[in-house]
């Protein structure tokens, strides 16, 4: 029998072989997976220095062939170029090496029961590429010149007094979007000519036939006045980091439609956006008057006239903002209150401001004569600046201004583009 000091150093020894043993029994298993591994599938480094071949390793394990079944192998061969690599991996070796079949790629069958005439023939069907430019060029000027149809129903209530507009939906619409081919659509709409009432639809995202179904009701129009209204559609689409894309618009004169007999249901195909303006950009009226003793600036904005517009009304909306600028720098804003449905607006406003420096070289004004539109962002009808560096009449006026302190003098002058 063994003492009672010995028995904690048998197990010891016991338990060392035990983990000896076993690890050496696992380090054999892993041994004979990795030799089981490595003759089924070849090391994937060779496959994937071969150039234009898309491999996926678990594509690997399946006999299949790459590219093509075993019904259309004969047709790959006669249109592969003889740049093309074909890729068999049921003819490969253990190593992943391919045989050489070149022998047999120039001793097909196939190849000889092709003949010249077959290539000459070929040559002639085949289209040209300044025919394929004229087909692309017309299937891409037809596409563009169609811009979707807007579908929508009319309405009036004899006893409430409400002129009742229903836009259904939209088909067809282009895509604005040239990274999604897609739009974000909505629609404007304005009822002309006093442009009193304007209203838009919710915004559908990422749709080219947008289904609004949105009712508007117009309170406050005689059923007498309904046949001298136009109903202007502008269909947009929007965009979170620059201004609205202008898909197209709808024009509707309501002369001649009947309403007394109840709804009617409306649909036109969308045009392409007109921009009506006129040759100028009109001309803006102002009056200035340097006091030197005080050191500020008195500035008039009297008229403006032949304002163009870009509506479809012929009329537009304006106002004037004015910067002051001192080293390039705006130092001050105002601006005018905006006149509606005019061309040629009267404002009669004056503005004052501090000059903070001696002298007015350092001093710019400019004056942005826009278009007002409740719906959308205002657009820049024209532009005027007034300084010591300005050309035309504007350097003239500040010219004036200068040599003669304590006097207003006023002066038309023609405004720029926008």
């Amino acid at each position: 029998l063994l003492g009672i000091n010995e028995i904690p150093t048998v197990v010891g020894l016991f338990s060392a072989f035990g983990l000896v043993f076993s690890v050496s029994l696992f380090d054999w298993i892993c041994c004979q997976r990795k030799s089981s591994k490595s003759n089924k599938t070849p090391p994937y480094e060779f496959v994937h220095i071969l150039k234009g071949v898309d491999i996926y390793p678990e594509n690997l394990n399946s006999k299949k062939k790459f590219g093509a079944d075993d019904k259309s192998e004969a047709k790959n061969k006669l249109a592969m170029p003889k740049n093309s690599l074909h890729l068999d991996l049921e003819k490969r070796d253990l190593n992943g090496n391919f045989p050489k079949t070149t022998s047999e790629i120039q001793s097909s069958p196939y190849l000889e029961n092709v003949s010249p005439k077959h290539f000459s023939e070929s040559k002639k069907n085949s289209v040209s590429p300044d025919s394929l430019k004229s087909i692309t060029s017309l299937s891409s000027e037809e596409k563009q010149d169609k811009l979707g149809i807007l579908f929508f129903s009319l309405e009036y209530n004899f006893e409430k007094k409400a002129f009742v507009v229903n836009i259904k939906e939209a088909r067809g619409l282009p895509a604005m979007d040239e990274q999604s081919m897609t739009s974000d659509p909505y629609i404007k709409m304005t009822i002309l000519p006093e442009k009193k009432h304007k209203v838009k639809t919710r915004v559908l995202r990422k749709t080219l036939d947008p289904a609004f179904d949105e009712t508007f009701t117009f309170y406050g129009i005689p059923y007498s006045q309904i046949q001298d209204l136009t109903l202007h559609f502008m269909i947009l689409s929007f965009d979170r980091f620059s201004r609205d894309d202008v898909i197209g618009e709808v024009l509707i004169p309501l002369e001649g439609t009947e309403l007394s007999e109840g709804r009617m249901q409306m649909d036109r195909e969308i045009i392409k956006r007109n921009v009506r303006k006129s040759s100028g950009c009109g001309e803006l009226l102002i009056s200035l008057c340097y006091q030197s003793a005080t050191n500020t600036l008195t500035l008039v904005i009297l008229k403006a006239r032949h304002l163009p517009t870009s509506d479809v009304s012929g009329l537009s909306d304006p106002y004037v903002k004015v910067n002051l600028y001192h080293a390039k720098k705006r130092i001050s804003k105002k601006k005018t209150h905006v006149k509606k449905c005019t061309p040629n607006a009267v404002f009669n406003e004056l503005f004052v401001f501090d000059i903070p420096c001696e002298g007015l070289d350092d001093i710019s004004i400019e004056f942005l004569v826009l278009d007002s539109d409740r719906g959308s962002r205002n657009e820049v009808i024209g532009r005027l600046t007034l300084g010591s560096s300005a050309e035309g009449t504007g350097g003239e006026h500040w010219k004036e201004i200068c040599e003669y302190p304590r006097r207003q003098i006023a002066k038309w002058h023609m405004l720029c583009d926008g």
